[in-house]
């Protein structure tokens, strides 16, 4: 059994969790949701400090008295994606969507500082909670440490994380090793020269350009990459022109290179590169092709220590029934970043996926709706209150006992 949390904390919980998922802010402009999570923040008596990395994030600090730092992180932003759950509380910005669940993840860091915050009795240390604009563009956490998040406030002795995943509800799972894929995400622009679709003899095409590219690119991964090493290569978007009858100048195309080496990305990431250098070439582009790296980010290897030390905590709240294994996985986080310094990491994963969805997709029904899915939709009732237990468990393992406890 999830262990008890006071009623009224929960309602509390949860309906800030449906505000915020009503109300999602794309990365940068994660105003309101700061904004909401600071009043939380503050009504659970933590000094918050706004604008730290220059934008909308903010830090929480719940100090009490000497002790351990614990740094509980939560992203602020949502996804361009248009949802489409049919909820009562689902989206009201056209085209917006938390589809990633970092909505839960706020409310969860959110409950843990309440719950903190109300058994200070029991333990003795400062709790930061850091809110993080701009994950899902892998740009926050270096704009945050940049701006002296831990200068500031202090060097946590372990930072906390936890994330989203189609896993039961009501389980939590953790990895050894590489736990998320290194990235790096590149937008490249094919010069061509535009002209009437009717004569294409007078012109350069970068739209064929940019489709014999994505499909030569493809070869990166099957021909060129060990077939025991996991590199994943997407072209994520294709842009170029606006009507049929005309042939355009240009062509933008929006890659993603993940590998769980840098030795790995580095060669897939240049790889990439050659080929579309290539294909411009026999194209005759009249212009070499631009390449802009949007983001980039580490491997991300919790702390073996602490990710077990932290997994016998959750075995001990939840049994070992509720606690299971996380294989590696490609998707990617900025969340490494936090380690500098030698900082340890714990971070794992929070079931979703509620019981019926779970059964349905076991017995052959339809597959368990992902991350990043317009149908993404956790079960809150069960997800929530394991994500609240697990970080404040977690926290607690760090956090010193009063000295009248431990006699």
């Amino acid at each position: 059994m999830t262990p008890d949390l006071p009623r009224a904390a929960l309602r509390s919980a949860v309906e800030f969790y449906l505000d915020l998922h009503a109300h999602p802010e794309l990365s940068g402009c994660e105003q309101r949701t700061a904004g909401r999570l600071a009043d939380w923040l503050e009504r659970h008596d933590a000094v918050v400090t706004h604008g730290v990395g220059g934008g909308h994030g903010l830090v929480g600090v719940l100090r009490n008295g000497p002790g351990p730092t614990v740094m509980l992180r939560a992203e602020l932003d949502a996804l361009p994606v248009a949802e489409r759950t049919g909820l009562p509380y689902a989206s009201t910005a056209p085209g917006v969507m938390h589809a990633c669940g970092h909505d839960l993840h706020m409310a969860a860091a959110a409950g843990a500082l309440a719950e903190l915050s109300r058994t200070r009795d029991t333990w003795r240390g400062t709790v930061l909670v850091v809110g993080q604009p701009a994950e899902e563009t892998l740009e926050g956490a270096a704009a945050m440490l940049a701006d002296g998040l831990y200068e500031r406030f202090g060097t946590p002795d372990v930072v906390l994380a936890q994330h989203a995943a189609p896993l039961p509800a009501g389980t939590v799972a953790h990895g050894l090793g590489p736990l998320m894929a290194a990235s790096t995400a590149l937008d490249v622009i094919i010069h061509g020269r535009g002209g009437h679709a009717g004569t294409p003899h007078l012109t350069v095409d970068p739209v064929l350009t940019a489709a014999a590219t994505v499909l030569r690119l493809q070869s990166v991964v099957s021909r060129e990459t060990a077939p025991a090493e996991q590199v994943v290569l997407t072209v994520g978007s294709l842009r170029a022109g606006e009507r049929g009858n005309v042939i355009p100048d240009d062509a933008q195309l929006g890659l993603s290179v993940r590998a769980f080496s840098d030795a790995a990305l580095d060669r897939a990431t240049a790889a990439a590169e050659r080929i579309v250098r290539a294909e411009c070439a026999a194209s005759g582009c009249p212009k070499d092709p631009e390449f802009i790296v949007t983001s980039r980010s580490p491997v991300l290897v919790p702390d073996a220590a602490a990710t077990e030390a932290v997994r016998r905590v959750h075995v001990g709240l939840f049994g070992p029934h509720r606690v299971t294994h996380c294989p590696a996985t490609t998707a990617t986080e900025d969340f490494p970043l936090f380690g500098a310094q030698g900082v340890p990491l714990a971070y794992w994963m929070l079931g979703v996926t509620g019981a019926g969805q779970w059964r349905a997709a076991r017995d052959g029904g339809a597959p368990v709706v992902p991350n990043h899915s317009p149908e993404f939709a956790p079960d809150i009732r069960t997800a929530l209150p394991t994500g609240i237990a697990a970080l404040t468990g977690a926290a607690l393992l760090t956090l010193d006992a009063p000295e009248e406890a431990t006699r």
